[in-house]
């Protein structure tokens, strides 16, 4: 894959805006790996190799077990795997992320405000925006991910 624009070196005042969003985020109270969790399942989502990659790696150095990642794309089925605020933060990211298709049904609004306060549902979803500009961009110019990188 050859990387259509560095969007970084052509437009880094964007860029760096997005990262201001992604500092919010980290300092909103909402747990890392949840957030990360989040992210990786929306990357699956949108089929993002470079953030697949990225939080795959991310959510390792955290500490979360290969098992858990293998299971993310199906936490519906995991059981235990997952507790109640993750679950419902990755049921919210892909009525979110697939927003076209659901029109995010008031159902899908009642069972995350049931686990998270107000507060904490405006920041989910301005993770999960955030994170599916970041695959769009990373998509549309074709980032490669490290581990295509390494490989070569």
């Amino acid at each position: 894959m050859t990387i259509r624009i560095d969007y970084e070196k052509v437009a880094p005042a964007g860029y760096k805006a997005l990262g201001g969003v992604y500092a919010y985020i980290k300092q909103s109270g909402l747990a890392d790996v949840l957030v990360e969790l989040v992210f990786l399942r929306i990357s699956q989502i949108n089929g993002c190799a470079y953030c697949l990659d990225l939080h795959t790696r991310d959510l390792i150095k955290d500490g979360v077990a290969p098992e858990k990642l293998a299971l993310v794309q199906v936490w519906h089925e995991a059981g235990p795997v997952f507790d109640d605020r993750e679950r419902a933060a990755l049921r919210w990211a892909e009525t979110v992320t697939r927003v076209a298709e659901t029109a995010i049904p008031d159902d899908e609004f009642e069972a995350v405000s049931a686990v998270f306060g107000e507060k904490e549902i405006v920041d989910l979803t301005i993770a999960i925006g955030l994170m599916n500009t970041f695959n769009r961009i990373a998509i549309g110019f074709r980032r490669p991910p490290q581990a295509a990188l390494s490989a070569a």
